[in-house]
């Protein structure tokens, strides 16, 4: 009689989980490769974006706006998804990014302009958010923290592409084409969602309540934070009347928020997430992180142009450092996490890394080598690339599966306040700095050779060098000394991130979470967290038991229905 071996029938559907994984990653890489070129390929544009449209005292908010659209819009996109899919909330956020690409490829003004850059931020929230949720739709947590690293590499990759692509495009066809690029890439990305994303059918099914009342509330306290890190010591002073009044009803709209959401029916972020140590912890971390990252490295390429003589595209190669140690540091940092389960140490590591890195920065000068500089933003992106991608992975340990896409965008949005907050605050200290240093400096009637708020980067060369000195002076004092500032701002995460509990890596796509975690309480079963919801929660995943305990990926493992994921062999 011939014996059956009944591991046999698995090996073709580890071959299928392998392939279907494949092409869902091929798509996220192209959306991830949408999102991130779009912003580095504007960045080396963006002194001559702004001189020619008259708007240097508004250059912060050509970032700003994108930063606040897409922070808004993420935990919408988070909870939604986790209701309805997301692949259908991925295709809106892909339109909603190229009709505010095609918008910014049309601006004649400033207002334009920045109205554009808001339109894709509505999309781009939607882009780095559910991207990551849709690996942890697939991907055990122990396996994450490779495709997470490789992700981080994409990103990286792309970094380095984009300042030179904006570089070509400013010198070459003009900087419009840093918007009209994302036109074929968003279509490129389109029929890649469609053709071959395949993710499971989400476990909250049924019709998405949009929470109106908890998005509008959310905007108006989010926008009331960066404005008052924008306008606050530089267009009004911090007790004016204004600021007074932004102060009071951003308090009084994020009061109003947390009220409404304590009753929603479907919160656009839960208020229980807030109950897990972890969540809290590393999203504290990851907004300082942000605040440092933002705030220190998104006007780096306007100084190497307007301060150090270099073109678009030079600068472009000059952020190749610091993009190319962050590629290479995500990816082991990913694999270690993978291979050893443990995670703690890496983000901590990273931070003090980051740290050194922006007090190094804060020494340039003008006449400081480009190859001095070339290693102190190389040391920036070691601690970037060993932090970041990491701090995520703690928060979607923390939670069932059925609450990872809202856990994740709850977590980016807070990140990328921090962003938005560290940008809109170098930012506008920058310009009323440089403005300051430049009225000081620039003998009178300087103006006749170009107002102050069209400088270009050619413009400034060609001056003669009476005039060019104090410019490039002026550039080197205003932003410099901002690097050190952001030094105590990172050591402060680092203090955060010791206090983030290990807990140990799921090695099986489940509902359900470590048992450490649940002893520790770090699982909020429902909207309220009420024991009543936490034990239908239970009865409801061990009804769905059999059909949730097979894991897609792992080590080519694969758990038969029932088995206890501690007594299976261990993955080599």
């Amino acid at each position: 009689m011939t014996r059956t071996d009944p591991a046999a029938p698995a090996a073709p559907a580890d071959a299928h989980a392998r392939r279907t994984l494949l092409l869902l990653f091929i798509t996220l890489m192209v959306v991830m490769l949408l999102a991130s070129l779009s912003q580095m390929v504007l960045s080396s544009a963006l002194p001559t974006l702004v001189g020619e449209l008259g708007g240097a005292e508004h250059l912060a908010w050509v970032i700003t706006a994108y930063l606040l659209a897409s922070t808004i819009t993420m935990p919408v996109y988070g909870t939604i998804s986790d209701r309805v899919g997301r692949k259908p909330m991925l295709l809106v956020a892909v339109l909603l990014f190229v009709v505010g690409s095609v918008l910014g490829g049309l601006a004649t003004d400033m207002a334009t302009l920045i109205i554009a850059r808001a339109v894709q931020g509505l999309g781009g929230g939607g882009l780095m958010v559910l991207s990551q949720a849709a690996i942890a739709d697939v991907v055990p947590a122990r396996e994450r923290g490779k495709y997470m690293g490789v992700m981080g590499g994409v990103f990286a990759l792309s970094s380095v592409a984009g300042p030179l692509l904006g570089g070509f495009f400013t010198e070459g066809p003009g900087w419009r084409w840093t918007f009209w690029m994302n036109v074929p890439l968003g279509i490129l990305s389109i029929v890649a969602i469609i053709v071959l994303m395949r993710l499971p059918r989400p476990e909250q099914s049924g019709k998405a309540r949009i929470d109106a009342l908890g998005m509008a509330l959310l905007a108006v306290a989010t926008t009331g934070v960066v404005l008052i890190g924008t306008w606050a010591g530089s267009t009004y002073a911090w007790a004016s009347p204004q600021i007074i009044a932004l102060a009071f009803g951003t308090v009084v709209a994020g009061t109003l928020f947390v009220l409404v959401e304590r009753r929603a029916a479907q919160p656009v972020i839960p208020l229980h997430l807030f109950r897990s140590r972890d969540f809290v912890l590393a999203t504290i971390a990851a907004l300082l992180v942000s605040v440092a990252m933002f705030g220190a490295i998104g006007y780096l390429p306007t100084y190497f142009q307007m301060a150090g003589g270099a073109t678009a595209t030079e600068a472009g190669l000059l952020m190749i450092p610091m993009m190319g140690a962050l590629l290479l540091t995500s990816m082991i940092t990913g694999s270690v996490v993978s291979r050893t389960g443990r995670y703690k140490l890496m983000p901590v590591l990273g931070t003090v890394v980051l740290a050194v890195g922006l007090g190094l920065l804060s020494t340039v000068t003008v006449a400081t080598p480009v190859a001095l500089i070339g290693v102190y933003i190389g040391v920036i992106g070691v601690g970037l690339g060993t932090s970041m991608q990491i701090l995520t992975l703690v928060v979607q340990n923390a939670f069932a599966h059925r609450e990872v896409g809202t856990a994740t965008a709850a977590h980016t949005f807070f990140r990328q306040v921090g962003g938005s907050l560290g940008s809109a605050v170098v930012g506008s200290v920058f310009a009323a700095r440089l403005a300051s240093l430049l009225a000081e400096r620039l003998p009178e009637g300087a103006d006749a050779a170009g107002s102050t708020s069209s400088l270009t980067p050619q413009l400034v060369q060609s001056l003669p060098e009476a005039l060019r000195v104090p410019i490039v002076e002026s550039y080197n004092e205003a932003l410099i000394p901002v690097f050190l500032v952001m030094v105590p701002i990172a050591l402060l995460a680092v203090v955060v991130m010791l206090f983030i509990r290990e807990v140990p890596l799921a090695t099986t796509v489940e509902r359900d979470i470590p048992a450490e975690s649940l002893a520790e309480g770090q699982l909020q079963g429902g909207r309220d967290g009420s024991a009543a919801d936490r034990a239908g929660d239970a009865a409801r995943d061990a009804a769905a038991e059999p059909a949730r305990s097979t894991q897609l990926i792992g080590g080519g493992r694969r758990l038969a229905p029932g088995t206890d994921p501690a007594d299976a062999p261990a993955p080599r």
